[in-house]
């Protein structure tokens, strides 16, 4: 009787024991959060929106993306943080497949080509000549003038480059020019700074207006200051010269009005009293 009442409670014992294992055995799993990669979008962007709370690490063990590429593909900090709401881009994927639509069978037609838009300018070039004579005018024999800056400058801003003058000659044994090229259409500043030890023969600023195929070129003359001293020094000689002569003349024609002067005055000096009486005797 003792024998079948240890049975019986060894048997409920094992019951007991065995029967919540079981219950959690066949308990199912806990659900798992899936993520489906994003449609890519009209213009081939995947793009993945922050939940609240997510980490640039929750998302990289959520969508396969590392944290390394989100920072490299989306303007976040070292530290990458993220605000609720903010869409990431995760990737180029190509445009979302769609179904066309057919429509009517086209044209025999032939379409005319489009004529090639024609922008800016061919250039706009600029020569500082050697005005050896002042006059304004360059002569075959007035080269360029190094150490000048020439700017060109749209009066509305949106251009503006500097360039330095030359003294150089082509192959062909013509003056180089300071050349600008593609210059958009427009009105224009066209400024020259001339080098030390000379002095501007033309004006400095020309006003310039290009439009699309032109060419156009500018040139500025200075002459050097110390041909300029020379020849003011030669002018003032040279009338100083002049002043010394007439000043002679002067000397010689004032003479000549005194003696003549003198020699009237005898002529017409009237007889002494001494000299009529001898006469009466």
């Amino acid at each position: 009787m003792k024998t079948k009442h240890a049975l019986a409670f060894s048997l409920l014992l094992v019951i007991l024991i065995v029967f919540p294992l079981a219950l959690s055995v066949q308990a199912s799993p806990a659900a798992q959060t899936t993520f489906s990669t994003p449609t890519p979008g009209p213009d081939g962007r995947i793009l993945y929106t922050v939940q609240e709370g997510e980490t640039c690490l929750a998302i990289e063990l959520k969508t396969g993306v590392t944290v390394q590429t989100l920072l490299q593909l989306n303007p976040l900090d070292e530290n990458c943080t993220l605000v609720a709401g903010q869409e990431l881009l995760l990737g180029i994927g190509g445009p979302a497949a769609y179904t066309p639509t057919p429509g009517p069978a086209p044209s025999a037609t032939p379409i005319p080509p489009s004529p090639t838009p024609f922008t800016g300018t061919t250039e706009v070039c600029v020569m500082l000549f050697n005005d050896e004579n002042g006059d304004g005018l360059r002569q075959e024999t007035e080269l360029g003038l190094d150490g000048g800056a020439v700017s060109l400058i749209n009066i509305n801003g949106s251009y503006s480059q500097t360039q330095d003058t030359v003294s150089a000659l082509d192959l062909d044994g013509e003056p180089v020019l300071s050349c600008f090229n593609e210059v958009p259409e427009g009105e224009y500043n066209v400024s020259m700074a001339i080098p030390d030890g000379y002095n501007p023969t033309l004006n400095l600023t020309y006003e310039l207006s290009v439009q699309a195929g032109d060419r156009a070129r500018v040139n500025f003359g200075a002459q050097s200051k110390t041909a300029t001293a020379a020849e003011v020094e030669e002018q003032n000689s040279g009338s100083s010269g002049g002043s010394s002569w007439l000043g002679i003349l002067g000397v010689l024609l004032l003479l000549a009005a005194g003696g003549l002067g003198a020699f009237a005055w005898r002529m017409n000096k009237p007889e002494s009293k001494l000299s009529s009486r001898s006469g009466k005797f």
